[in-house]
């Protein structure tokens, strides 16, 4: 019985083998579980067109949004597990849906982690005509007007409503919660002065704090950016303040390591060719690489940390 099961082994080993050996044969479909446009599909979208050149194969991106980035996961977490079924994301469904939703159709633990492609840091906008020009200044009249100021986002549970309530508690002041469909009605309503204030990407948002539409208080990445050197990092104000949009490749349950290690591999050499790097920089996105372990590892504190804020704050999904 050993020594069947110890054949076995190595018969499953070889196959695995000779399958990372081959890989890629064929074309290769990167699912992004949200809307085409955005942040979550431009940074995949750069890195597939990029494989594509590399290895010769057609690698395609295919947009599968809803439910807050579970109908695409759940579809990835269905295929088979050759490599040739992918999923480029945001947190959302691999870090933050397990304890926002009360059933998955998906384990997000058990996707096999490939390589976090870049991150993105989020930002405090305000509306201008919100009279502060700094993190303080705004601590200081929420303390003195609890509630009084109102802040959009994405949708419940989407990493900038996550981020205004880590914040809230960081600083220990009361915000009101207003949701919206998505970051363009949220953006809308910020510039129209709607709302007082958002926390989004800079990808995104860049454009309008450039032509003055919006004023960035601080971004919320460990230091400045090159892009707005002039704006704090949130951590000047808050100290350990952190929060980032990431976008990351990960596998069905199954898929061999050494297929994960092969496109993790091709993804570092990628992320690190100027083109990449360039597309990269236009949505302030740092490219980040690593190994599939090192995405394991990051993905554990990621859902951690998120999971304390969504418990702490008594977050429900729409």
């Amino acid at each position: 019985m050993t020594c069947r099961l110890l054949l076995a082994a190595i018969s499953v080993l070889s196959v695995a083998l000779a399958q990372a050996q081959d890989y890629p044969s064929r074309p290769i479909r990167i699912v992004v579980p949200y809307p085409p446009g955005g942040s979550a599909d431009l940074v995949p979208r750069a890195v597939a067109e990029k494989l594509q050149t590399m290895w010769g194969q057609p690698v395609l991106i295919e947009n599968r949004p809803g439910a807050g980035g579970n109908i695409g996961a759940e579809s990835v977490y269905r295929a088979e597990p050759d490599g040739y079924t992918l999923m480029g994301t945001p947190p959302g469904p691999l870090v933050v849906n397990q304890n926002l939703y009360r059933k998955l159709a998906f384990d997000p633990a058990k996707f096999v982690p490939v390589s976090i492609i870049a991150e993105i840091p989020n930002v405090l906008l305000v509306n201008p005509r919100l009279p502060v020009q700094r993190v303080k200044e705004i601590i200081d009249y929420a303390k003195a007007n609890p509630g009084k100021l109102n802040y959009g986002s994405q949708g419940s549970g989407t990493t900038s409503h996550l981020t205004a309530e880590l914040f809230k508690s960081a600083a220990g002041v009361k915000l009101t919660h207003i949701p919206y469909k998505g970051s363009a009605p949220a953006m809308a309503a910020l510039l129209a002065g709607e709302i007082d204030l958002m926390f989004d990407n800079l990808g995104v948002t860049l454009p309008q704090v450039k032509a003055g539409k919006l004023r960035a208080l601080a971004v919320c990445s460990e230091a400045r950016v090159v892009s707005l050197p002039g704006v704090p990092a949130m951590s000047e104000a808050l100290p350990g303040f952190v929060s980032a949009t990431w976008v990351g490749i990960v596998a069905p349950p199954s898929t061999p390591a050494g297929v994960a290690e092969k496109l993790s591999a091709a993804i570092d050499d990628a992320i690190r060719s100027s083109e990449v790097v360039k597309r990269l920089a236009a949505l302030s996105a740092e490219p980040v690489g690593g190994t599939p372990a090192r995405m394991a590892a990051f993905m554990r504190l990621e859902e951690a940390r998120w999971k304390h804020v969504i418990e702490s704050a008594n977050v429900k999904a729409d």
